[in-house]
């Protein structure tokens, strides 16, 4: 079972993807001071397009231990070998996520520095934001949060490989979707 792990910060105040001001005049964006977050921690069955989704309050080691023992007992039964393909965040790369997770038979395989476009998660976030939180404020953090996790869940597996750029065909893991992972 190979996985695309990453996770994203969704923050109540949007983001700004285009902003008018008049010509040598700076556009003004109001801010609050106090900017809610939630973290969708997420995983992407990148043959089939499976998600797994687990939302947080941070994304601290113990936030991305707690995604592991989601992501293995709730999804994934013990003694099915899952490979997590994920950067080197510093949850991901702290001691007690990667003896949880050698404990709990999933092999991380780290992907290069400052590659983000090799993680097809990473992808998926990129649409969510552009699609459902930019320039948008909702009523409160939690409401984004369920919309962003049904956003995501509401896709069709065909549309998940997709927006992931796994069906591309210059995708880098073309190979590996269809030569060895035969079932999964």
């Amino acid at each position: 079972m190979l996985l695309a792990e990453d996770e994203t910060t969704l923050r109540l105040l949007p983001p700004v993807r285009a902003a008018w001001a008049p010509r040598g005049q700076q556009a003004e964006v109001a801010i609050s001071g106090h900017n809610a977050q939630r973290v969708l921690f997420g995983a992407l069955n990148v043959r089939n397009g499976r998600r797994l989704l687990l939302r947080r309050a941070h994304a601290r080691a113990a936030d991305f231990q707690a995604f592991l023992r989601h992501l293995r007992h709730a999804h994934y039964r013990s003694g099915q070998p899952i490979w997590l393909l994920l950067d080197k965040a510093p949850c991901h790369v702290a001691a007690g996520s990667v003896a949880l997770a050698a404990q709990l038979e999933i092999t991380f395989l780290w992907l290069p520095r400052q590659c983000s476009e090799l993680n097809a998660m990473d992808h998926l976030w990129r649409h969510l934001k552009g699609d459902l939180a930019a320039n948008r404020q909702r009523p409160n953090i939690d409401s984004l949060a369920e919309q962003a996790e049904n956003w995501i869940l509401a896709l069709s597996p065909q549309q998940t490989l997709c927006k992931a750029g796994l069906l591309s065909k210059n995708c880098w893991l073309k190979n590996v979707r269809t030569k060895f992972l035969p079932g999964t």
